[in-house]
């Protein structure tokens, strides 16, 4: 895939919003912008750090987030080992694979520990052998949801020689081929397969189950800009993490569904569903450590697969310096 220009940049910051009034002190901490590259907009898979942005943790900590829309999660690693970006945010199987081909760049936190992928078909697709002849979307041909789609496919013996496979980069954009009729299955993220499930479509099953040894999303950083601020990313995971707790304070549930339909624009009904649905999946890492997150599981896999062509070392891929401090 090849590297996209960036045309748009949406930038999130909470003050104004909040009318939060900075207090006085004798010497106020710099602010630092952090160009964060990720797949579309508003997704619910930031939820925590949107939190972040809203209840002013990013800036008490002296950040601002710029989340910079790009087509694909493979584009925001190619981007991000460009130095077009400080950091990127997406699956993990493109950052592993945008280091492997030399990217000088480094995976340093864990945002979901679990994905919440859901296969919704249309109603004529009753079981996975239904799927043959089929149209099918996922990501990219060697994406995120691929991982996750052969291993719910493989215990029902269906391949991906069975059917016609598509692709887009986006949940979103795989929701509107599915509703359009231009497909029949497809692999999204909530709140979308509760969008997917009111427009009549069906569900073939979860990612969940299949997929608990290795982990699902995350934040990766360029080499070089980490190099010149590493105070800056230890503020930002600490301000990320007041985000991750805060959301799991159940008191809170109502003004975090306020926060994912300003961010995500969607239904407040379909926002309440995907609320309870990452609260049962315990989706979000609080902490977001690699070591013991099951990333180096994914690396063997993908090896194994012949998609990485150098060492499996955890350490050739990720910075395990750069945690929670």
């Amino acid at each position: 895939t090849c590297a996209l220009p960036i045309l748009t940049r949406r930038t999130f910051t909470a003050g104004a919003a909040l009318g939060l009034a900075a207090p006085r002190v004798a010497r106020a901490q710099a602010v630092t912008k952090i160009a964060i590259g990720d797949v579309g907009a508003g997704s619910s898979l930031h939820w925590t750090s949107y939190v972040s942005m809203e209840k002013g943790f990013y800036k008490a900590a002296g950040v601002e987030i710029e989340y910079i829309p790009v087509q694909t999660s493979a584009g925001v690693f190619q981007q991000l080992s460009a130095g077009s970006l400080d950091m990127g945010a997406g699956g993990f199987p493109d950052p592993i694979r945008a280091i492997d081909k030399g990217g000088a760049i480094s995976i340093f936190r864990v945002e979901g520990q679990v994905a919440p992928y859901e296969l919704m078909v249309k109603p004529t697709v009753k079981t996975y052998a239904d799927l043959k002849g089929k149209k099918v979307m996922i990501d990219t041909p060697k994406g995120n949801t691929r991982l996750y789609l052969e291993r719910m496919m493989t215990p029902h013996g269906i391949k991906y020689s069975d059917f016609d496979l598509l692709f887009a980069g986006a949940t979103a954009a795989r929701f509107q081929a599915l509703v359009s009729g231009a497909i029949d299955a497809t692999l999204i993220n909530p709140p979308f397969n509760f969008k997917a499930y009111a427009a009549g479509f069906t569900s073939l099953g979860k990612s969940a189950p299949t997929s608990l040894d290795v982990p699902f999303n995350g934040y990766a950083v360029s080499k070089a800009w980490a190099a010149k601020n590493r105070p800056v990313i230890d503020r930002f995971l600490l301000a990320y993490q007041k985000g991750v707790d805060w959301f799991y304070d159940k008191s809170n549930r109502k003004e975090a569904i306020d926060i994912l339909v300003k961010y995500a624009r969607l239904e407040r009904s379909e926002c309440e569903q995907t609320y309870d649905l990452y609260h049962e999946l315990k989706i979000f890492d609080r902490v977001g450590a690699i070591q013991g997150s099951g990333l180096d599981n994914l690396i063997k896999i993908m090896k194994e697969d012949n998609d990485l062509e150098g060492s499996t070392e955890l350490t050739r891929f990720a910075d395990l310096s750069l945690v929670t401090p």
